[in-house]
């Protein structure tokens, strides 16, 4: 956030509606723009092609977007976590000269760690042609390209040349997907849809190039945070883990779809998740705003008042008002996304004929969304646990994210289609409860963690 931060605040001091739009509208692009721009241009070429293609081959190039978006993120979650601590404390100390170096090096090492298990899965497991095979492949370097580069959206700042990066990438997979299709059919489409990821990913590489003009220099440097992080690098792991491990337990419903090429999918299930996040998109940016504005202020507040050497009783006092804007915020977030997920549950009928989508996901839909609505107060808890650097508490909220959501999945997957949807909900509950337990816990004893646990000299 170091990047964004910046941006929020400056526009927060100008106090009027514009500035307030455009900070909402810039937080929502940094958080949640990349994904929204590619399911829609997914489902925009899906909706167009539908007519004119066989549905086999339709569904091959789906399944393949999505097994690479899933396992691309569970990949490169835990490089990506300690690539983003190391960008954010290089922004910090005003030494931005290597940021070219960590880009093209962090890149280097998750392709050549994940080409070998990603070629191995498509040539030697999935049952397709050739072409369709290699461009899985491709597909998946891009879609590993495109999230590292994400970690460098908010250090960008021109939201503009950003928001143009992605429109005009997923306006040419639209289009490239649309022509190559009837030639080439399903490789067609996925060889489109790459083409419009690249331009993505060699756009905002090229701003970042232009942004930050220097020599390519220590790529590796970053490495040495995994072993001072990794509790981050665990963390990356285990969120990317808990986000998709519903979806991957309910692949092996009696309901699932099995494909003679090999791929295995739930799409009632998955349609209906995919649905249920984009509703968490206002509550983010939201969220991002109010993070980084007030309650940024507050914290800095309190440390740099440690720093001039303040009284305890002052210390205390910046304590009370940090937890104020913590609360504050909080609620902020609930009514923000309540309101959101309720107009939403109650309009899910309507969603659901709009995208011709079958009844029977109704109910997985709108449980899914409530599903949602707490597993976005998780991760919005949890960014205030990475703030106060408590790297272990927030790896146990997302350890217990991710076993409760395989644990109660399992549970409703054994209950049946009437309970489908459940277990992520419960999950999403239970982990919302724990962070609230574990956060309460640390504010309380802020103080005691800033004079003892963080001192070196008395450990």
């Amino acid at each position: 956030m170091a990047g964004i931060g910046f941006a929020l605040r400056k526009l927060a001091r100008r106090d009027d509606l514009l500035g307030i739009l455009q900070g909402y509208a810039h937080s929502a692009l940094v958080s949640a723009g990349p994904w929204v721009f590619t399911v829609l241009s997914l489902a925009g070429i899906s909706l167009v092609a539908e007519p004119s293609m066989a549905i086999e081959e339709l569904n091959t190039f789906r399944l393949v977007v999505i097994y690479n978006f899933a396992f691309s993120l569970v990949g490169t979650g835990p490089v990506l976590m300690v690539a983003t601590r190391y960008l954010a404390d290089q922004i910090f100390l005003k030494k931005v000269d290597g940021v070219v170096g960590m880009f093209l090096g962090a890149l280097g090492i998750l392709c050549v760690a994940q080409f070998p298990v990603v070629a191995g899965f498509y040539f030697l497991y999935i049952d397709t042609e050739p072409s369709m095979q290699l461009l899985a492949v491709a597909n998946y370097m891009v879609v590993t390209g495109v999230w590292l580069v994400g970690i460098f959206l908010t250090a960008l700042k021109d939201y503009a040349a950003i928001t143009f990066a992605f429109f005009i990438g997923m306006a040419t997979a639209g289009v490239a997907a649309l022509l190559l299709a009837p030639a080439w059919g399903a490789a067609g489409l996925l060889l489109g849809f790459t083409i419009g990821l690249a331009v993505i990913l060699f756009a905002l590489a090229a701003r970042l190039l232009s942004e930050y003009p220097y020599r390519v220099e220590r790529p590796f440097a970053f490495l040495s945070y995994f072993r001072r992080f990794w509790e981050l690098s665990a963390a990356g792991l285990v969120l990317n883990l808990a986000i998709w491990a519903d979806k991957w337990v309910m692949w092996f419903a009696p309901e699932r779809d099995l494909r003679v090429s090999g791929f295995i999918s739930y799409p009632d299930y998955d349609t209906a998740m995919f649905l249920a996040y984009l509703t968490v998109v206002p509550a983010i940016a939201g969220f991002i705003v109010s993070v980084e504005t007030s309650f940024f202020e507050r914290y800095l507040r309190f440390y740099r008042d440690i720093q001039r050497h303040a009284t305890f009783a002052q210390i205390e006092e910046n304590q009370r008002g940090l937890v104020s804007i913590v609360l504050r915020g909080l609620r902020n977030l609930v009514v923000l996304q309540g309101s959101v997920t309720f107009l939403a549950i109650v309009l899910a009928p309507r969603f659901i004929a709009s995208f011709g989508l079958p009844a029977s996901q109704l109910g997985m839909l709108r449980i899914g969304m409530l599903g949602s609505f707490f597993h976005a107060l998780t991760i919005s808890l949890a960014v205030f646990l990475a703030y106060f650097d408590l790297r272990k508490p927030m790896l146990l909220v997302y350890a217990v994210l991710l076993g409760t959501n395989v644990g109660f999945t399992l549970m409703t997957l054994h209950l049946g289609f009437p309970y489908y949807g459940y277990g992520y909900f419960l999950s999403a509950l239970t982990s919302f409860a724990a962070a609230v337990l574990v956060l309460a816990y640390y504010l309380d004893r802020l103080p005691y963690l800033t004079f003892v646990r963080s001192n070196t000299s008395v450990q």
